[in-house]
């Protein structure tokens, strides 16, 4: 297994790391078991927020022993979706609180939509200066789903590391922020490696992460079946051999265009529809097959896209600036031709 230091913070860690947002979706026993599991399995890099509902408290429940005995061998990040230093404040020692430790990792500013800098009116990237002076902290950090917003917080030098989407369906744009990390000596932690569940091949996901140096995926785990996968390559990891090259271009060229990664950060509608599953749904049926997806809940879900307002929330809060209400109905198309049998989906 690959080990990955995440530039200037020096946090050397296997090139297999836990993105705990899904375990906030299962109880506190079934999250504690997957997370020890994680860690008896080698995962050493655990990265949660405190937007994600319960998933502090729960890395805190599985790891308090450990903290304990070897917290210099777990590293924790997590996030703050704080706009003021009081919000900030609150919020770190609440996550401080809740995990159980007495440092975090790397602090990240979440889903950053501006890039802090010291003296810029806010205080907020003084917050992480002082939470750092304080020891409260290791290394900061930001995530952020926009391409400019990145690219800003790389050549401002002022972040340590850098959390954004890279799967093999990310764009050569993006992809160019990995060499740009590195260039600067940033750590870069990739999220949504699978795309939001768009992409349903493990092996591939892995084995393009495994061409970068710098790069430290955090894959989504909130089953034991799941994790297993990924920890069985801590000891066999694929390879970006020519067969799993030949499919990720198929893969590339089936998916190329504007299509919704899910984040949901578009939420919440004020007409009620979970755009977040209704603007991708045509992929999901075909790539990720499944009869719930035409059962009666979806059914009156996307049936809820009849009464978009066209209000344009959505398309302002999506960080890929996709026409949202364009995909919405497209898709509602799609939909009702495969329910009439008019579309095969295997």
């Amino acid at each position: 297994m690959k080990m990955i230091t995440l530039g200037s913070t020096g946090i050397t860690v296997p090139q297999n790391a836990f993105g705990a947002l899904p375990v906030q979706r299962v109880n506190m026993e079934t999250a504690v078991e997957i997370l020890r599991r994680a860690w008896t399995g080698g995962m050493r890099f655990f990265d949660t927020a405190r937007a994600y509902s319960d998933s502090e408290e729960k890395l805190g429940n599985a790891f308090e022993k450990i903290f304990q005995e070897e917290r210099g061998n777990i590293y924790i990040a997590t996030k703050t979706q704080a706009k003021t230093p009081e919000a900030f404040r609150e919020q770190l020692d609440t996550s401080l609180k809740l995990l159980k430790t007495d440092y975090i990792d790397i602090y990240q500013f979440h889903c950053a939509d501006t890039c802090w800098r010291p003296g810029d009116g806010t205080g907020m990237y003084e917050c992480m200066l002082e939470a750092k002076e304080a020891g409260k902290i290791r290394h900061i950090g930001i995530t952020s789903h926009k391409l400019h917003i990145a690219r800003e917080a790389i050549e401002s030098g002022l972040y340590e590391t850098l959390q954004y989407p890279l799967s093999y369906l990310s764009s050569e744009k993006e992809v160019e922020l990995v060499t740009l990390c590195r260039d600067h000596n940033m750590g870069f932690i990739a999220m949504k490696g699978l795309a939001g569940g768009l992409i349903n091949n493990s092996r591939a996901a892995f084995a393009f992460m495994s061409q970068f140096d710098n790069v430290l995926p955090i894959w989504g785990i909130q089953k034991m079946s799941e994790l297993e996968e990924w920890l069985s390559y801590m000891k066999e990891a694929p390879a970006l051999d020519e067969e799993v090259s030949r499919f990720i271009e198929k893969e590339k060229a089936e998916l190329t265009g504007d299509f919704c990664r899910g984040c949901g950060y578009c939420m919440p509608c004020p007409a009620g529809i979970l755009i977040n599953n209704c603007a991708r749904m045509s992929l999901m049926v075909r790539r990720a097959p499944s009869g719930q997806w035409l059962n009666e809940y979806w059914q009156e879900n996307m049936k809820k896209i009849e009464d978009c307002l066209h209000c344009g929330q959505c398309m302002e809060k999506c960080p890929y600036e996709l026409n949202t209400p364009e995909l919405l109905a497209k898709n509602y198309e799609d939909y009702k031709k495969i329910l009439a049998g008019e579309v095969k989906v295997n």
